[in-house]
């Protein structure tokens, strides 16, 4: 099956974007490291993205059963957590710490050195891209 390049641009956008809000998320989570009561957060958008990829790329066999609306003026059915948008969720902190922090200086580097590397990866991933589409034009250019 062939890509549409335009189409998985989207995604690496998305992806991107969602890495950042990550990124954001660990370094206040590491800035709170000594603040009392402060709960760790982390994004969940991974699935939203999944989700996404199966709507452009008709890939999703629909296992949902759909409910018959027998008025217009009822309310439309609803999913939560909606399956395509992310999630911002406190992350369980495994220490027992006195000052109830759950922020764990070790899983919070970690998280940031691999978010770092997802997001070198996906700039890796657009800088293909685009020199894909330079060279196309340069191919055309030459044979005109």
């Amino acid at each position: 099956m062939l890509i549409n390049p335009f189409k998985s641009k989207e995604l690496v956008v998305g992806a991107l974007a969602g890495r950042n809000l990550r990124s954001q998320m660990i370094s206040s989570n590491l800035a709170n490291v000594d603040t009392p009561f402060y709960k760790a957060r982390d994004i969940e958008f991974e699935t939203a993205l999944v989700n996404r990829a199966d709507e452009i790329f008709k890939t999703k066999n629909k296992k949902e059963l759909e409910l018959a609306i027998t008025n217009e003026e009822h309310q439309k059915p609803w999913k939560f957590p909606d399956p395509n948008k992310s999630t911002i969720y406190l992350r369980d902190g495994h220490l027992a710490r006195n000052d109830a922090n759950t922020v764990d200086l070790d899983v919070e580097t970690s998280e940031m050195s691999k978010n770092a590397m997802m997001i070198t990866a996906l700039d890796g991933v657009l800088r293909r891209q685009g020199n894909i589409f330079t060279s196309i034009i340069d191919a055309s250019s030459k044979l005109s």
